[in-house]
């Protein structure tokens, strides 16, 4: 159906936005003005029926995305991780990865489409031209543009066409759920893991070279060892975890070289056992000085004096190594007498 079809008394009633407007071409003015086409009016703005079928067009469009947003989340609750299917052309695939995506794609989609459709079809598409004028607004260019938005806000109809409202809100509010389902995804909250290791009271220091429990005589003066607790095999799922919170380093000084009083008190003659992982990135340390007791990140030149409690001399680094404390038990095996009483590594927004 065309214009040409209805009634001219059915017509909407046009507002002088000049259309149609046209100037001649002189020698003065050879680029002359065509103006804008005269504007025809769309199936929707003759016959409430089409304007209709547009509205529910677009609800329903805003309906399919709250139901994807709902299976969205649906999905991510109820799918397995490991679950896998096969999508002709691309092969196996993760079933909860390609729900996700599929749901989401549509969810806003159908947002984009029904916005788009809704602006062309219901939204009054009359081309205003709009002169160039200074940056400062002038009382009667903001009245204008307030009288503009009004006038924009009734042709949108959105107070009028109240089911493309209503479902309009709907999809939006239901959209931003799927990014909070996705937190989720994140993980379990670390908890306390962060402050504990596997080193307890009792624990015997095995060194990492030879898998064997260590004695007092295995360390001599000016020896770097390395240790993990009894119990942890590399052959375990979680190995790399523990280790990168239980791996120490086993230096022996002499005891009148130790300056820190409390390092010499967790010693056992002048055996001191200190965090191997770097409190700056967390890279495992393994440079050591023998002359001045220092050992050094070779990530980015953190440097410790293990004769001073560890502290930092120099790098990056924010706080000292953690220290174990240490001694022998029944059999003459070091082992540990707790856990690292402050976390390992770098620090982090928990730290007490």
């Amino acid at each position: 159906m065309s214009s040409q079809d209805i009634p001219e008394e059915n017509l909407p009633a046009e507002r002088d936005h000049g259309h149609g407007a046209v100037s001649v071409a002189d020698e003065e003015n050879p680029f002359a003005d065509p103006g804008l086409p005269p504007h025809e009016p769309r199936i929707q703005d003759i016959d409430e029926r089409a304007a209709k079928r547009s509205e529910r067009v677009v609800a329903l469009l805003f309906t399919v995305s709250m139901l994807a947003t709902i299976a969205f989340i649906v999905a991510y609750l109820v799918i397995p991780n490991d679950k896998s299917i096969f999508v002709f052309p691309i092969g196996h695939v993760s079933a909860m990865n390609f729900t996700l995506g599929l749901t989401l794609g549509v969810a806003l989609f159908c947002i984009g489409a029904g916005a788009v459709h809704w602006a062309r079809t219901l939204m009054s598409d009359v081309e205003v031209p709009a002169e160039r004028h200074p940056i400062e607004a002038s009382p009667d260019v903001r009245a204008q543009v307030h009288a503009d938005f009004r006038e924009g806000a009734k042709e949108s109809a959105i107070g009028r066409r109240k089911l493309i409202r209503n479902t309009m809100f709907g999809a939006l509010a239901l959209v931003p759920l799927s990014g909070v389902m996705l937190l989720g995804g994140l993980g379990p909250a670390p908890g306390t893991k962060l402050r504990h290791t596997l080193w307890a009271k009792g624990k015997r220091l095995i060194n990492m070279n030879t898998n064997q429990p260590l004695r007092p005589e295995d360390v001599i003066v000016g020896s770097l060892t390395f240790a993990k607790p009894d119990g942890l095999e590399e052959t375990a799922e979680d190995f790399q975890n523990e280790i990168a919170k239980a791996a120490l380093m086993i230096v022996r000084l002499q005891p009148g070289n130790i300056k820190d009083k409390r390092e010499l008190d967790w010693s056992h003659e002048g055996i001191v056992a200190f965090s191997k992982i770097c409190t700056h990135v967390g890279c495992p340390i393994s440079l050591y000085e023998q002359q001045t007791h220092h050992v050094l990140c070779p990530c980015h030149q953190s440097t410790f004096d293990l004769s001073d409690g560890a502290r930092v001399i120099f790098g990056p680094a924010g706080h000292a190594l953690p220290q174990l404390r240490i001694g022998v038990d029944s059999e003459g095996y070091l082992q540990a007498l707790g856990d690292f009483e402050e976390p390992v590594g770098p620090a982090f927004w928990e730290r007490g």
